[in-house]
């Protein structure tokens, strides 16, 4: 299975991420925790693409996306929270599972 490297803007930000497996698959977003990036998927995203279609970004500061100064980007859950749910509707991943570290921006709501 070939793994597609991209790079996509999200609001001016410009985001790499791994991608592999058909579209019309169901979706499985990879999110890496910290310190890492999507290379810590590499051997996984075969394993799951002949099933799935299966999508790693790299999260702002880390792997092969942008490193925004700390002036000009927050790095926060709230700020990397706001980029990954754009980024999936820059993609168009309606739907999708996910698989990873993400706190909610509220974490009293359920």
């Amino acid at each position: 299975m070939t793994v597609r490297f991209n790079t996509v803007d999200v609001d001016g930000l410009k985001l790499f991420y791994r991608e592999a497996g058909d579209v019309s698959r169901p979706t499985v977003l990879l999110l890496h925790g910290f310190p890492s990036a999507s290379h810590m998927f590499r051997d996984l995203i075969p394993e799951l693409a002949d099933t799935y279609h299966v999508v790693a970004p790299d999260l702002p500061g880390f792997g092969m996306t942008e490193q925004p100064s700390r002036d000009q980007f927050g790095y926060n859950f709230e700020n990397i929270t706001h980029v990954v749910d754009r980024f999936t509707e820059v993609l168009g991943l309606d739907k999708f599972a996910g698989h990873g570290l993400l706190e909610r921006a509220d974490p009293g709501q359920p």
